[in-house]
């Protein structure tokens, strides 16, 4: 076992829209620090520290590369990939080109598919449950992991199983169930055969490959063509658009895991090992209160807030201070451009909120009003008729594109730092307090040369501020 090298398959591709207004299409849930001071992606990893572990594989959409990228730097993991879907096909999809990605040597390593945005309150013992599985797994069994259930909870799947004589705390897959009615829900809790689906699954690549390929042909043939012409550029792999995008959008549990523990021929075993860890899939709001330790008055808290005469209320404040009076069971999360106020037991609404804003083509469906770059990030601080002021912060030898605008001019302002300013052909140098100004369809570059971060607030004026009003001559981050 000592050589056993188990690779983690961290899918990390879906939008989180349930937990909107952190949670943006672009930077969604599993970016976000909801618990505690790092990521939900971050806690994902952090919390396989001290298992037998290769180099992480992370699959994620591409519209937000440079913040995960980043995210897995800040954790000081020696190595890891990050594979990019061009477009979202759901899990089975993700998995499949994660173990084509991982056999491409030859190598048929163990692979732990697991959620980028869950959270699990006893790490220890969500470890011990790997290591308990993985002797199952090593010998060609799909292992996957099982919530013991708290409560006859309708919103999950369920999975039946029954005890193995030779394994007792693994148990022998039956069935997987699909999410109850209420009456249904109470006897597989009473029963105790039944186990909510936790979507984490371990086994070996080939184990996978093999019965992707009995029962989505259709996907491995997509998935392979997309491995076979992914593009690695050092930061990223990247999956061949075409051919991933040929690929029907299937899950896990859909595409392979309901199909095999129905079909004994295939010659793959099927186990559960148990998991009661104080885990939650923080689906929605709702599902966050309960993971959030909570005050005398059932309030969970997160910020700069205020209750008075307050029960049982999830209160969260990225921005400003947040005061609440008689609130019950309440939701009210504020960030710097949205406020979302619901009932506790309606926040599985807030994706009709989401949907509204998309169709009314509004940015907050998708972006925050802080905004992550390659080179740093941006805030829109204020904008009108004409204007618009966003305060820019560039990491230490980071530079932007050399880029020109067609429908408007920028006033910069240095509030700290060292900015090294291309404006035509000329070549400035700015320090704190000075300034300069880059006139319309003029070519421009801003580098930051020196060791702390690059502070500018940036003043833009004309006839139209999108920010696809961009012009790119030359970009270090391939965009």
């Amino acid at each position: 076992m000592s050589e056993l090298q188990l690779i983690p398959v961290v899918l990390s591709g879906g939008s989180g829209t349930r937990l909107w207004p952190v949670s943006r299409e672009k930077h969604p849930k599993q970016l976000q620090p909801l618990l505690g001071d790092e990521s939900l992606l971050q806690n994902t990893l952090r919390r396989l520290e001290g298992l037998p572990l290769g180099a992480p594989v992370v699959v994620s959409n591409q519209e937000y590369r440079f913040i995960t990228a980043e995210q897995l730097r800040q954790l000081g993991l020696a190595d890891w990939t990050l594979l990019l879907e061009p477009v979202g096909r759901n899990t089975a999809p993700a998995l499949t080109a994660a173990a084509l990605y991982a056999t491409r040597d030859g190598a048929d390593p163990l692979l732990l598919a697991t959620p980028a945005d869950h959270h699990v309150r006893d790490v220890e013992a969500f470890r011990q449950a790997i290591r308990l599985g993985l002797p199952d797994a090593e010998r060609g069994a799909v292992v996957t992991f099982g919530i013991v259930p708290d409560r006859p909870e309708t919103g999950y799947g369920y999975i039946e199983t029954c005890a193995d004589g030779a394994a007792p705390v693994v148990r022998v897959l039956l069935a997987f169930a699909e999410k109850p009615d209420p009456a249904t829900a109470a006897a597989y809790v009473a029963g105790g055969r039944h186990l909510w689906n936790s979507g984490i699954f371990m086994l070996r690549a080939s184990v996978w490959l093999k019965a992707i390929g009995r029962f989505a042909p259709e996907i491995l043939a997509a998935c392979r063509k997309a491995v076979t012409a992914a593009r690695d550029d050092g930061d990223f792999v990247r999956l061949d658009a075409d051919a991933f995008a040929a690929s029907p959008a299937d899950s896990i549990d859909y595409a392979v895991m309901e199909k095999l523990a129905a079909e004994a021929d295939l010659g793959i075993p099927c186990r559960v090992v148990p998991l009661d860890v104080g885990w939650s899939d923080v689906g929605a709001w709702d599902a966050l209160w309960q993971a959030i330790d909570r005050d005398a008055d059932d309030n969970a808290v997160k910020g700069d807030v205020w209750l008075e005469d307050s029960h049982g209320n999830l209160v969260i404040a990225e921005h400003g201070l947040v005061a609440c009076i008689g609130c019950e069971d309440m939701v009210v999360v504020e960030t710097a451009d949205a406020v979302l106020v619901a009932p506790r037991a309606r926040t599985q609404e807030v994706k009709r909120i989401v949907s509204r804003l998309k169709a009314a083509a509004r940015s907050e469906a998708d972006l925050h009003r802080k905004v992550h770059r390659p080179w740093g990030w941006y805030d829109g601080i204020d904008s009108g008729e004409r204007f618009q002021v966003k305060r820019i912060v560039v990491s230490p030898g980071a530079t932007l594109s050399l880029q020109m605008h067609h429908h408007r001019a920028e006033h910069w302002v240095v509030v700290r730092g060292t900015a090294k300013v291309t404006r035509g052909e000329e070549t400035l140098l700015l320090g704190e307090n000075e300034s300069t100004y880059i006139p319309l369809g003029v070519k421009h570059r801003l580098e930051n040369p020196g060791q702390i971060p690059l502070e500018i607030i940036e003043v833009q004026s004309g006839s139209y501020l999108g920010e696809d009003d961009i012009v790119r001559f030359e970009d270090n981050y391939g965009r």
